[in-house]
């Protein structure tokens, strides 16, 4: 049987995991929900995060196939199409991108830039579609309530990777006040991974450590059953969806939100350089 391992990169900026997933003795990886740094004082990114993956595929010696994403995050931009010029591979989310480039191009005003079709995506996958990282199984799980996108990827003999629906059992749930998003279906997404066996392994994109903990990457399925202070057994989803709206109406919009939803439902682009030669990225006006 073959044991597919993995490495983490914590963010600490912006409280983000990524990944690379890849099996000892095949080539074969895959990035999930990587970072590029961004200083929005500055209007300044850096790759130093992502060249930490990028070191670490060589290292190894992996040939990268999958970019993969969870959904369009809105606390960082992706790293997606850097890491690709570094060291190849596919950029892929789920089919579900589409409406989220929809609504996000009308908002920044930018339809005539964005198709709203997926693209420039190589990949958009469809829910409990699998696809292979080497000889390793995916599958692609649809898991919307945070925004309408939102995917998992399960991967064979490992675990779950879950991106923004579950954070770890102290820490709670993704929000759900952005356009699209939903308190019941998150709930619905949630209860599909409690389904799945209790030592199954979830791997988090994000964690918010309360005081005195250290960042931490992974939880099972029966620690989130049995201790997740938003969605543990025994709350119904009316009561979820009461205590998470009440919950994100306390929230304000996330630090890198308008910057990183441009570049994010491009795949990791810029848009391209004005006639001046500038890269530029629109900010809205009391819209969000």
């Amino acid at each position: 049987m073959l044991q597919p391992q993995v490495a983490s990169f914590f963010h600490p900026d912006t409280a983000t995991f990524s990944y690379v997933v890849y099996t000892a003795g095949q080539s074969e990886c895959a990035i999930i929900d990587s970072v590029l740094d961004y200083d929005a004082a500055a209007g300044r990114s850096s790759t130093a995060s992502a060249q930490e993956i990028v070191d670490f595929v060589r290292q190894h010696q992996l040939q990268v196939q999958w970019i993969l994403e969870t959904h369009a995050h809105a606390d960082h931009l992706s790293a997606a199409v850097w890491l690709q010029e570094q060291v190849g591979g596919k950029i892929a989310i789920g089919e579900h991108i589409k409406q989220v480039q929809s609504t996000f191009s009308r908002i920044f005003n930018i339809e005539a830039e964005i198709r709203a079709d997926g693209t420039p995506f190589d990949a958009l996958f469809k829910d409990q579609e699998y696809f292979q990282v080497g000889a390793i199984q995916v599958q692609a799980l649809h898991v919307p309530g945070h925004t309408p996108a939102d995917m998992a990827y399960q991967v064979e003999n490992l675990g779950v990777f879950v991106g923004d629906t579950l954070f770890l059992p102290d820490v709670g749930t993704a929000r759900c006040d952005f356009p699209g998003g939903s308190a019941s279906q998150l709930y619905e997404s949630i209860q599909r991974l409690l389904a799945l066996p209790a030592d199954t392994v979830l791997f988090m994109c994000h964690d918010y450590p309360p005081e005195g903990r250290e960042p931490n990457y992974h939880s099972t399925v029966q620690e989130q059953k049995d201790g997740n202070i938003h969605v543990r057994d025994g709350i119904t989803q009316a009561q979820f969806c009461q205590r998470r709206t009440e919950r994100d109406k306390t929230l304000g919009m996330p630090r890198l939100i308008l910057p990183s939803i441009q570049v994010n439902i491009r795949a990791g682009h810029f848009p391209a350089p004005e006639s001046n030669g500038q890269v530029y990225l629109k900010l809205p006006v009391n819209q969000l």
